[in-house]
């Protein structure tokens, strides 16, 4: 059997009630007393019943995350970040993987409010957002991070400046020279893909021409065809802007050794060390997380006004491949 505050009392020599302010950190015990009580906790292994003092006080102290891949450095990130605020504001983060499934995303969102969490933070997968109506109705605030969610739904949310930063890699590429620039991005369907597709776009302007532009999920052997297809091509691209950090992994071994001018957006793990070294456009993925966790603490705190939708910066670090001429 497990200790209890009544056991806790009488290996104390106290009331239950003295047991229960140490424990809940309450004022009106003396320091003596206070330690007496917690070396009888020491010695006899009592912890608080959570789902008792969930009842009495209506909070968990616990915030649902959901991201689309935990193994993802990009979303580890997010998520670390996240669990530091946590950490400071005395909460557990429970998170799960959605794997760019909207179902997965529902069916993790809806388990963390059955278990009532005191707060989301989602990274969504699906553009239907209706079934959390009731539970943003029921008082749960929630932060959509990385993506905004479906119409109707007003929740804050923290974004990258996507469509800025692809701008700022087209436009590097055009400055050193290049005049065909293809844009090998993930799915369509995606926001921050479509979003950076609209900043491709943008920066090239007369410029575009649709052949150079494939979008699709990064695999090692659709990304082989489609290089294989680019660099084949009467007139080919002399420079790739690659739309996140694994298609831009994916798109050097597709490259297999052949020289040309790239950026990719994201920075990832030993971009520095290839030869030549990558030119990224990198946001900070902790920055996203710890942006979205406190203000999700606000909101859990008590604080009030219209959803806030606030969006980060990104930089563009030049290390070589960028700077390839044509």
């Amino acid at each position: 059997m497990r200790p209890t505050m009544k056991d806790v009392a009488a290996e104390a020599g106290v009331a239950l009630k003295t047991v229960s302010r140490v424990v809940n950190n309450e004022p009106g015990v003396n320091a003596t007393t206070a330690d007496r009580v917690r070396a009888a906790i020491e010695r006899l292994g009592y912890s608080r019943n959570e789902s008792a003092r969930v009842l009495r006080q209506g909070r968990t102290s616990s915030i649902g995350l959901v991201i689309e891949d935990v193994g993802d450095p990009f979303y580890s990130g997010v998520s670390r970040a996240v669990e530091e605020v946590a950490i400071r504001h005395g909460s557990l983060v429970l998170s799960g993987s959605s794997g760019e499934e909207p179902e997965r995303e529902k069916e993790l969102v809806l388990t963390f409010c059955a278990r009532r969490v005191d707060g989301l933070i989602v990274v969504p997968a699906g553009g239907d957002h209706s079934y959390l109506r009731g539970e943003l109705d029921a008082g749960t605030p929630a932060v959509f991070v990385d993506r905004p969610a479906g119409p109707g739904l007003e929740v804050d949310t923290v974004l990258c400046d996507n469509a800025g930063g692809a701008r700022l890699a087209v436009e590097h590429l055009l400055a050193q020279g290049h005049r065909r620039v293809a844009f090998l991005g993930d799915s369509p369907a995606i926001f921050t893909a479509g979003e950076r597709e609209r900043g491709y776009r943008e920066a090239l302007g007369d410029l575009v021409d649709e052949r150079l532009i494939s979008m699709a999920q990064p695999t090692l052997e659709g990304m082989r065809t489609v290089v294989d297809r680019l660099l084949g091509m009467d007139d080919p691209p002399t420079a790739l802007f690659t739309g996140n950090g694994r298609c831009t992994v994916t798109a050097l071994r597709a490259l297999e050794g052949r020289r040309i001018a790239l950026v990719g957006f994201d920075d990832f793990e030993l971009a520095d060390l290839l030869r030549p070294a990558v030119t990224v456009v990198a946001q900070d993925p902790a920055g996203l997380g710890r942006v979205a966790a406190e203000l999700l603490f606000r909101r859990i705190a008590g604080g009030r006004g219209a959803a806030e939708r606030i969006t980060q910066p990104v930089r563009l670090i030049a290390r070589g491949s960028g700077e390839i001429t044509p």
